[in-house]
């Protein structure tokens, strides 16, 4: 076996089809997001605005993330020194999990290093506790969902994206005293769509199914304190399982589940995810806690992120752009081809400044790849003006058609 030339053969394919990823060498200046400086290859550097973070509020760069980061590592140094079970618990971790309790209204929540790896260890998990669970999953879930029920050994059965009434077709198939698991998201990140959270819960009720959702992409930004679409709507005790990030709205690193106090001591007790991997360091944990209590009372913020969300959406209409727009903070533009995609995204890049990174396929299907912005309350009308007439201008060079609004 020839390795080497396997490796070319696979990452040769990548190249030929325009979907071969490239690393941007960011410098973040603390401050001044979502500017920061762009490292070339060659060691020269070019000052850009960032339209692809998921960094939604800036908080990455607010005071009182950084200085509870800043008190922490003074007090106790960095790293955890230990998994959780074995000297990797600190009074950090504690305030982070009941910082989490409360911002969804449960009993308990388990940290993990990543919002992958909390949904991976306990969709994988749950057929242990459960034996012959049948999990539910929407097709365009995460691929950390997925991986999670695919490893999971138990049966699965995939319903339509969003489609309720299949989602009943598949529950009246099964057997009706099978544990059963609906497994959904609440914002899907490609396109902006919300998931039908109530009408889930209705037929969770109905066939005795537990619930499971990924907030990844809307806590800290939707409900009155941040607990997300769920708690926007009223909804969160409807919910078994609660998924959440650190890493986006909050602006920090790592992922949690929250749900009833015994399902998370069965979760952090037989899922290996949790058991074997060193905690989440006390400063980080010390960020994340800040950064959560902050946004339970910073409604403002959350107001400007979706009112910057809105303008931008309603210019790239304007120019009849083929934007996907289903309420939500996300502003996909779609191109519809791996190689004008990238093409675009390094013309935005060399020739404006503007960092978007091209989404292609596994991400998003073939034929559906796109750029997407992700405005937050820091980019401005300056900002915004200069994506617009960059997107104009280069729309217009590609010869790439305009269009109706496409969502």
């Amino acid at each position: 076996m020839d390795y080497s030339a396997k490796l070319d053969d696979a990452l040769n394919s990548l190249h030929e089809e325009g979907r071969y990823r490239t690393f941007i060498d960011i410098v973040r200046e603390k401050g001044n997001f979502p500017h920061a400086t762009w490292r070339r290859p060659d060691g020269s550097e070019t000052p850009i605005t960032v339209w692809c973070g998921n960094d939604y509020l800036g908080m990455g760069q607010h005071p009182v993330v950084t200085t509870a980061m800043h008190e922490a590592i003074d007090a106790t140094g960095a790293g955890s020194g230990g998994t959780r079970n074995i000297s990797g618990t600190t009074i950090y971790h504690k305030q982070l999990e009941a910082e989490l309790s409360d911002l969804h209204g449960k009993e308990a929540s388990l940290l993990f290093t990543s919002a992958y790896i909390a949904n991976d260890a306990t969709l994988s998990t749950l057929p242990k506790l459960f034996p012959g669970l049948i999990i539910y999953s929407d097709a365009l879930n995460h691929a950390s969902m997925i991986e999670g029920v695919r490893r999971n050994g138990g049966a699965k059965r995939i319903f339509r994206h969003n489609d309720v009434a299949h989602l009943r077709e598949l529950l009246e198939a099964d057997d009706p005293a099978a544990p059963k698991l609906i497994a959904f998201e609440s914002v899907y990140s490609m396109d902006g769509d919300f998931g039908p959270i109530a009408e889930i819960c209705d037929l969770a009720d109905e066939f005795g199914a537990l619930t499971y959702i990924d907030e990844v992409h809307a806590v800290g930004m939707y409900g009155p304190r941040g607990g997300g679409v769920t708690e926007r709507d009223n909804l969160a005790h409807r919910i078994d399982i609660i998924n959440g990030t650190l890493a986006k709205a909050y602006g920090v690193m790592g992922g949690y589940i929250a749900a009833s106090e015994k399902m998370c001591d069965a979760i952090r007790s037989y899922a290996p995810g949790f058991i074997f991997t060193t905690s989440l360091a006390p400063a980080v944990a010390a960020g994340a806690a800040a950064s959560v209590a902050h946004l339970k009372t910073d409604q403002a913020l959350r107001d400007l992120h979706q009112q910057q969300a809105k303008i931008l959406k309603l210019r790239l209409k304007g120019m009849g752009l083929p934007i996907v727009d289903h309420g939500s903070h996300i502003v996909p533009v779609i191109v519809g081809d791996p190689v004008h995609t990238k093409k675009l995204s390094d013309m935005l890049l060399e020739a404006h400044g503007i960092y978007v990174q091209p989404i292609n396929y596994p991400t998003v299907p073939r034929g559906t790849e796109r750029l997407r912005f992700t405005p937050s309350p820091v980019h401005g009308p300056k900002e915004i003006d200069a994506l617009v007439n960059a997107m104009d201008a280069l729309w217009s060079h590609c010869a790439l058609n305009r269009a109706e609004l496409a969502g």
